[in-house]
This record gives C-alpha cells, structure tokens and sequence, in this order.
C-alpha cells in the first residue's frame, strides 16, 4: 500500500515541477506558512499511522485548521504591521522536525 502512496507522490512531484506556476510577490508569504503547516499535518499524520492511531477525520480537520490558521495568523500580521507569521514558522517547523525525529526513530527500531 505504501509503494503506491509513494508512486503518487513521485508522480504528483513530476507534474508540480512541470507546470509553471507564479504567484504575486502579495501571496508567496501566505502560501509558504500553508505549506509549512500542511507539512506538518502530514508528517503529524505518518507518525499517527505508524503509530496505529491514524484517525483521517482528525488527519483531515488538522489539515485544514492548521493551514487556514497559519494563513490567517500572517495576514493577521501584515495587517498590524507585525511579523506574526514568524510565530507561524517557529512553531510548525519545530513540529515538523519533532515528527520527523520520531519517525525516524520509529524506523530505525523496526528496521
């Protein structure tokens, strides 16, 4: 099951990288805290899974809270003329690194 998740992302990466796309210079801040926050509900969502408690309503309702927080958060920013996205950044790239930390781990015990 796994190969194909796999394949998909490969093959989703191949297209992502052959159509080009650009953004306003307005948008890319916004769209770079979604990413962030999208990638840590997936790592969030490996380590569930490997962790046998992989549940896709929350997976789900995480994935689209997160992102529209962190988006919200730094349009928040820009609107007070602060760098809240920062905070944005700060706390989901250390989620991020966390859930990879024990993924890793994970895979190393079983491997």
């Amino acid at each position: 099951m796994w190969w194909l998740t796999l394949f998909c992302l490969l093959i989703g990466l191949f297209i992502g990288f052959q159509i080009p796309a650009l953004l306003p210079a307005v948008v890319v801040k916004y769209m770079s805290i979604g990413v962030l926050a999208a990638l840590d509900s997936v790592f969030g969502g490996i380590r569930a899974y490997m962790e046998d408690s992989f549940d896709s309503t929350i997976f789900i309702s995480g994935f689209i809270t997160n992102t529209l927080l962190a988006a919200g958060l730094a349009y928040l920013g820009d609107r007070l003329g602060l760098e809240l996205y920062l905070a944005a950044v700060v706390v989901f790239g250390v989620r991020l690194f966390q859930n990879l930390g024990i993924i890793r781990r994970y895979l190393l015990k079983k491997y």
